[in-house]
């Protein structure tokens, strides 16, 4: 019988506690599916909770990185420290020292993931990353492994908890975004600096790992359009219901004619798609094949154990992949380090889609004319509006165009708040069907 195989933990915080949990309480079956045991023989942590829901009888436990990284008896180091910096030094330093590694840190992949799996493929070890993108989902093995048939067209994503928990309980509940932004950090649901989230950055390190598995591309945080949903208010909510939609913060990445869209933002869905009703915490991404059509994988984005459960499913990979030929493992974004594509990624002003736009127009004869009239110069078509009952002195228009370029749509715009008869600034949010 061969000797398990021994893990080295950087971090016992959240993640770390649940993976070290799952492993113990799993042992049996995931010895069963590995081929070998795996025990977590090592681990680094700044303190430990008195009341810990697994066993630290058989772990060393050392405040020193070191201590894990170096250690000869440590076949697999599992980072779940989180950020960029240490992060990245510990990673480098356990690839050099020949060590596998797992790791749940999606802004390290992103920011330096070329680097990090450059530098493992010289060493002939895996670096294996499943829990970084939608916690217990496993979207990237379903892309990299069960797709690879697939030419993908597009991917689009609910992959940040929080942004979907606010705009849930806004449409749910009738409530304003600072409301319910409170709420969600009394809940533990946003952190006490929510930016990462709500301005969606946290989405774009995921969406910039999902548009490298996808399309074969180069991991490029820095080309991902960004827009937060801190601007959505809740009579945008409310008209996105009248209308038959529901507003969702997507990540979405799609292969066009002239590039890769890479971006993040609110966004109108139809209400009758699946991914439309995925509310509260949860994550869901969608993934459109040119072989198997659209797919849809839906489950929790975070938390302890349903993140573990993608950090063990790595660790046990990475078990049954130790002694095959490191040229024939599955590539670490998909597509052969050496077939990755140059494709360029397209400025959100190249962009095509379709948009919802709400503007307060003065309460007199011809302004809905004129505006009708910019869309139409600027080869805009419309596909619905929607004037409320004025308000004192204005109302509210709302209109849905058809697919535009952005650049266009950018224009009308600017001509439209121009206008006399409109008062401040057009908002504008963009519409995906989702369809094909």
């Amino acid at each position: 019988m061969l000797n398990p195989v021994k893990v080295g933990i950087l971090g016992l915080g959240t993640v770390g506690g649940g993976t070290v949990s799952v492993l113990q309480r799993n042992a049996e079956e995931i010895e069963r599916r590995a081929g070998r045991g795996i025990v977590v023989s090592h681990a680094c942590a700044k303190e430990l909770n008195r009341n810990l829901p697994y066993s630290t009888d058989e772990i060393v436990i050392t405040t020193q990185l070191d201590d894990v990284v170096n250690n000869p008896e440590v076949e697999i180091v599992v980072e779940l420290m989180g950020g960029t910096t240490t992060a990245r030094d510990m990673i480098l330093k356990a690839i050099a020292n020949g060590k596998h590694v797992v790791t749940a840190n999606k802004a390290l992949i992103a920011h330096h993931g070329n680097e990090i799996f450059a530098a493992a493929r010289a060493k002939g070890v895996m670096v294996a990353f499943e829990a970084a993108v939608a916690g217990g989902i496993p979207i990237i093995k379903a892309i990299r492994e069960g797709l690879s048939a697939n030419k993908i067209l597009w991917v689009a994503g609910i992959i940040n908890g929080t942004s979907n928990f606010i705009l849930t309980e806004m449409r749910e509940k009738g409530r304003d975004f600072a409301d319910v932004l409170a709420e969600a950090q009394r809940l533990g649901y946003a952190e006490a600096d929510p930016t990462f989230d709500i301005e969606g950055n946290d989405a774009a390190h995921k969406l910039t790992i999902l548009s490298s598995l996808a399309f074969g591309i180069p991991l490029q945080t820095d080309k991902v359009y960004i827009e937060g949903i801190t601007k959505i208010t809740r009579e945008d909510v409310e008209y996105a219901t009248s209308l038959g939609y529901r507003i969702k913060l997507l990540g979405i990445a799609k292969r066009t004619a002239t590039g890769i869209e890479m971006r993040v933002h609110p966004t109108f869905i139809p209400q009758k798609r699946l991914i439309a009703n995925v509310d509260g915490v949860m994550n869901a991404i969608v993934v459109n094949g040119d072989a198997v059509g659209t797919t849809l994988y839906y489950g929790a984005g975070a938390g302890a154990e349903p993140t573990a459960s993608s950090v063990v499913a790595d660790i046990i990979d990475v078990v049954r992949a130790l002694t095959s030929d490191p040229e024939n493992r599955v590539p670490h974004l998909a597509f052969q380090p050496d077939a990755l594509s140059d494709l360029p990624i397209l400025p959100i002003e190249e962009v095509e889609t379709a948009y919802y736009l709400r503007m307060q127009a003065l309460d007199k004869a011809g302004v809905l004319a004129q505006v009708a009239g910019i869309l139409g110069q600027n080869g805009i078509s419309i596909e619905a509006i929607l004037q409320k009952e004025p308000e004192g002195s204005s109302a509210a228009i709302v209109i849905l165009t058809h697919k535009i370029v952005e650049k266009q749509l950018n224009r009308a715009i600017q001509s439209i708040e121009s206008l006399e008869g409109i008062e401040g600034k057009v908002t504008r949010i963009r519409l995906e069907t989702l369809d094909r």
